[in-house]
């Protein structure tokens, strides 16, 4: 019997994917292989939690598209762990699509595959679905409450990027004698002499009476480097040209410049994707926590920038302008934005902020209502551009570009510019030696069946297998470095564009999805009333799909806002 094999692993830093893998597979091949079975494909899923729906990762995903497929190749499908394949009530929401198309799903714990008539087995998956879920949930628990414990008892910097004004320093080998055997070593908090003065003279000047934005000003006037031009290797994606008000503020309310150490300032919930449908599970929303719910430290942990007694006086003087903190009320409504997270300003390549006016969608930019002009930055005060202005342009085009004679000759061009022959050599020498590792399989249970030791033969097949894994796992690496030909891209474009084809009539949930799945970007120049438009697929098309160069150059809309 010709089997598939389906396992999981949640994190790729914290664990050693091939060895996950590994594992897993050993004990799917240690269940089926003395029934007769062989196991001819994998699916894999890599950095994938377990609180993931498997219609929402990607090789389940795959594995579940392939079930109703009667040339997919494998007549069943084993687990190498069932906690890590099912979460919760997976397995009941899952299963019934095996049962559906007669693919018998095979499971460790069961000995063999779960039989739907039988009660004891739907009693075990079940029973593993909520183990599974305590784990996670009781992690969760200790993890939380270790944090909290630390950084209250013992002041522990607990990660993270030090707030402005201070930097990271060595305080000596970890705690933990394991961890210290790892090199590991504890962190701290000390005053950053380039950046702590400017901290003291923020605060200084409120107190003083001056406003955030003539701080602001101030610090951009004089040529102090804001917070994203200070530090530029984690702030790439800011421009850091002056110091926007929202930074100014974020110091005056940090109180870790007391010289305590502050956590749990924020939390991480999981809300219900869709309420209407359950099944598609629960997205990561990351949220405020009260000043209640903060956690401080019991001593003072490092060398404070103001006193306690200043930084209260700031969060009065703060409070007093009604500028303090405040809950968010949640929307009554939620407006759907189609280009949101795709349309720039040609002014200062920020992203433009959706706005409603008189019942109409529009996009924003206020530049400078945010950040200090003291560099002279050409900005108008309020950069506006009407949905509907765009819209109609932008989906015409889309529907030309992936037209049938423009996706053919793209299709081309991409493989023709693309190919990576490096790759490509790679792939021959790897599959070359797969197959001489099967050949070497072959030989030694030919000696076992001929009566060589089974000791010694046994040892043998361990070894190439070993051997078979890591190369796999090389070829797995090569093929994502491989591109597609011409006619895989042409197959996938084609796919897009019967998207396209229905974009006007499509919901808007739907279209702004399709906008960023195809890597679109739209940037506004006002100053000729045009708007440019490009699609380069994201990293995750990219990765599967069409090549990093584009689809095409940045191209004109036709109609009255359009550039080229």
């Amino acid at each position: 019997m010709d089997m598939a094999f389906w396992g999981r692993c949640s994190t790729e830093d914290r664990q050693d994917p091939e060895a996950s893998r590994a594992w897993q597979l050993r004990r799917a091949r240690n269940l089926v292989e003395p029934h007769g079975g062989r196991i001819v494909a994998e699916f894999f899923d890599v950095d994938k939690s377990r609180s993931i729906p498997p219609q929402r990762r990607p090789e389940a995903a795959r594995l579940l598209a392939c079930l109703g497929d009667p040339s997919r190749g494998f007549e069943a499908v084993v687990v190498g762990e069932p906690q890590r394949a099912f979460y919760g009530n997976q397995f009941g929401l899952t299963f019934p699509l095996f049962e559906h198309y007669g693919v018998p799903l095979w499971v460790p714990e069961v000995g063999g595959p779960i039989d739907p008539a039988n009660e004891a087995h739907e009693l075990i998956m079940s029973m593993f679905g909520g183990i599974s879920k305590g784990e996670r949930n009781r992690i969760k628990v200790r993890v939380r409450t270790s944090m909290a414990a630390l950084a209250q008892t013992e002041g522990r910097f607990l990660g993270g990027r030090p707030p402005y004004g201070y930097h990271l320093v060595d305080l000596g080998p970890h705690p933990n004698p394991a961890k210290a055997a790892d090199g590991k070593r504890l962190r701290g908090l000390a005053p950053d002499p380039a950046t702590a003065e400017v901290v003291r003279r923020i605060f200084r000047e409120f107190r003083a009476g001056r406003g955030i934005y003539a701080i602001a000003e101030g610090l951009t006037r004089d040529g102090v480097p804001c917070p994203s031009a200070h530090d530029r290797a984690r702030n790439r994606h800011r421009e850091g040209a002056a110091w926007s008000k929202s930074a100014i503020r974020a110091i005056i309310i940090n109180p870790r410049y007391t010289g305590r150490q502050v956590w749990n300032k924020q939390r991480k919930d999981e809300v219900l994707i869709d309420v209407n449908d359950v099944a598609m599970g629960h997205m990561t929303r990351q949220r405020w926590n009260d000043r209640d719910g903060w956690v401080w430290s019991a001593q003072v942990t490092h060398e404070a920038l103001v006193t306690p007694e200043e930084f209260e006086q700031a969060q009065a003087i703060l409070a007093g302008r009604g500028r303090g903190p405040t809950a968010h009320k949640p929307h009554r409504t939620r407006r759907p934005y189609l280009l949101r997270g795709v349309l720039f300003c040609g002014y200062c390549e920020r992203r433009m902020q959706g706005n409603y006016n008189h019942g109409e969608c529009y996009y924003r930019c206020r530049y400078p209502a945010e950040y200090a002009l003291a560099n002279d930055v050409d900005h108008p005060k309020t950069v506006y551009l009407r949905e509907t202005d765009v819209l109609p342009p932008l989906d015409a085009w889309l529907a030309t570009a992936f037209g049938e004679e423009r996706i053919t000759q793209t299709a081309h061009e991409l493989a023709a510019s693309g190919q990576d022959r490096t790759a490509g050599a790679a792939d021959e020498a790897l599959r070359g030696r797969i197959v001489e590792c099967d050949r070497k399989l072959a030989a030694h249970r030919a000696a076992l069946e001929a009566g060589a030791d089974p000791a010694l033969v046994t040892g043998w097949i361990t070894e190439v297998q070993t051997q078979r894994a890591a190369v796999q796992a090389q070829l797995r690496k090569v093929g994502a470095r491989r591109r597609m030909t011409a006619e895989q891209i042409h197959a996938v474009m084609a796919a897009i564009g019967d998207l396209v084809q229905v974009l006007q009539k499509a919901d808007p949930a739907d279209k702004a999805e399709l906008y960023a799945q195809i890597g679109l970007r739209l940037t506004y120049r006002p100053q000729k009333r045009l708007v440019e438009a490009e699609v380069t697929p994201n990293p995750h098309v990219c990765k599967r799909f069409v090549s990093e160069g584009g689809l095409e150059p940045p191209c004109p809309l036709p109609g009255t806002s359009t550039s080229s």
